[in-house]
């Protein structure tokens, strides 16, 4: 009788295909499964020398090959379709058995699958995975959450095939019922704020400079030796760099300036507000990219609403340390958001979150990894409760540094009409939070000026009103 398979993947698009190969190629016996057969019978043409693949065509025989309790990645498009999977293998599974959603589901939805789930005997898991293609097939990151006892069961394979960085596994238990796919949706949201931090440096080097792609590539190839080093920096000086085939100008000047999103960034911004949480530079992000999308928008308001065009001139060295110093400063914020997000999130939803494993899971196989992620890490090392990371020394400090750069190329952006909504929304977080008096003591006085809705003040406790369409007095409620 053949080795039972230690874990199955349902589902072989190239994620899922990545994930199974990878598994395999650490020696784990993989069983696979596609509706469409001809996908099943491609991954084993093509990789079936890489590992123990067992294929099925059919779900029984998917489900019989693999050892109890079974683990089952579900790796398909989220939403309705993970439901119909989880109805289909539910039919031919054993209580105890362990179904896996490796895709980006909507923490709420990961929730309620997981208590569905647990009340028929059966366990679930959902499972942030970051790193694309690649690193699914080369390491990704893992962020698994549900019943820690299901958590066990897979962790020995989980662990070996995800990235390693300092001999240690980019994947931890999360926390329970929905916690790992939370903070895979806040990855993610970080990564937009990143992505379009990145995509405004880019845009002052060209339109306020006047730097062609290659040359915007290699300052941010020379950004990726200091503290920017990361992903996506990296990325970036390669996307700049490469020449279209057809034109022979830099593929990036003939791409449409028109950026598209699956939704985890959205749902990262409607979480904070949710929770009371202040994600300026993510939500901004997420707002960019709907104003792209408006392109004929755009073309129609670039001929009616007419700006002069910025004086170009070349750049020198201080105006290119400006922007890598607003870039920086603005990422951390960004970073600092997303982690105080998880930190309520945490608290509302009973999770227990480690942020410091977060940090550390997050250095090697996932899109955002960087070098500061370490500092992040260190931050929490201390044991001790950090109520923001821009309240530690290094973060502190940073921002300190950058900020008259920050301001200058912000202030320049504005003049010149280059929108940054990015850099900007993120300095003003950090103006708002260094306040300790702002401009809410007039907001609260209008809202009980014309609804009744009370205020606090600060010589004495207590909420109070003031008739102020009777007879001006104030009373306290």
């Amino acid at each position: 009788m053949a080795e039972l398979a230690d874990i199955g993947v349902y589902g072989l698009a190239t994620m899922g295909a990545n994930l199974a190969r990878n598994a395999a190629g650490k020696g784990f016996g993989v069983a696979v499964y596609n509706r469409n057969p001809a996908r099943t019978q491609a991954l084993i043409a093509e990789h079936g020398g890489e590992g123990r693949f067992a294929p099925a065509e059919g779900i029984a025989e998917f489900v019989a090959v693999i050892a109890r309790p079974r683990p089952i990645m579900i790796m398909v498009k989220a939403g309705a379709p993970v439901d119909d999977v989880i109805a289909e293998l539910l039919l031919h599974l054993d209580p105890g058995d362990i179904i896996i959603d490796g895709g980006n589901s909507l923490f709420t939805d990961t929730k309620r699958r997981h208590d569905a789930l647990k009340e028929q005997g059966f366990r679930f898991l959902g499972v942030g995975v970051s790193g694309g293609e690649e690193g699914a097939l080369t390491g990704p990151s893992m962020m698994p959450g549900g019943e820690r006892e299901a958590y066990d069961r897979v962790a020995p394979i989980f662990t070996r095939m995800a990235a390693q960085v300092d001999a240690e596994p980019c994947c931890t238990y999360i926390g329970p019922d929905g916690a790992g796919h939370y903070v895979k949706m806040v990855h993610n949201g970080i990564e937009y704020a990143d992505m379009q931090l990145i995509a405004e440096a880019y845009d002052l080097l060209k339109t306020l400079y006047g730097l062609e792609a290659p040359a915007i590539a290699d300052i941010f190839a020379e950004w990726n030796k200091g503290e920017l080093d990361s992903y996506l920096i990296e990325s970036t000086a390669e996307v700049l760099r490469k020449v279209d085939a057809a034109t022979g100008r830099p593929l990036v000047d003939v791409i449409t300036d028109e950026a598209e999103q699956k939704g985890t960034g959205l749902w990262t911004a409607k979480s904070a507000l949710d929770l009371g949480v202040p994600l300026t530079a993510i939500t901004e992000a997420v707002f960019a990219r709907v104003l792209s999308s408006r392109r004929a928008q755009r073309i129609e308001a670039e001929k009616l609403l007419a700006h002069p065009a910025p004086v170009i001139k070349a750049p020198t060295a201080e105006d290119i340390a400006a922007i890598r110093d607003g870039l920086y400063a603005s990422k951390i914020i960004a970073y600092a958001q997303g982690f105080q997000e998880m930190a309520v999130a945490s608290t509302e939803y009973g999770w227990d979150l480690r942020f410091g494993e977060l940090a550390t899971i997050w250095r090697g196989g996932c899109i955002i990894r960087a070098r500061f992620l370490n500092r992040i890490r260190e931050a929490y090392a201390g044991g001790g409760e950090v109520v923001n990371l821009l309240f530690e020394p290094y973060f502190r400090d940073a921002v300190t540094k950058a900020e008259p750069n920050w301001r200058r190329v912000v202030v320049r952006a504005v003049e010149a009409g280059v929108p940054v909504p990015a850099f900007s929304s993120a300095l003003a977080y950090y103006d708002g939070l260094r306040r300790a008096r702002g401009p809410a003591n007039l907001l609260q006085g209008l809202r009980d000026y014309f609804g009744a809705h009370t205020y606090g003040r600060l010589d004495r406790p207590g909420k109070f009103h003031t008739r102020w369409a009777q007879d001006g007095t104030e009373v306290p409620t």
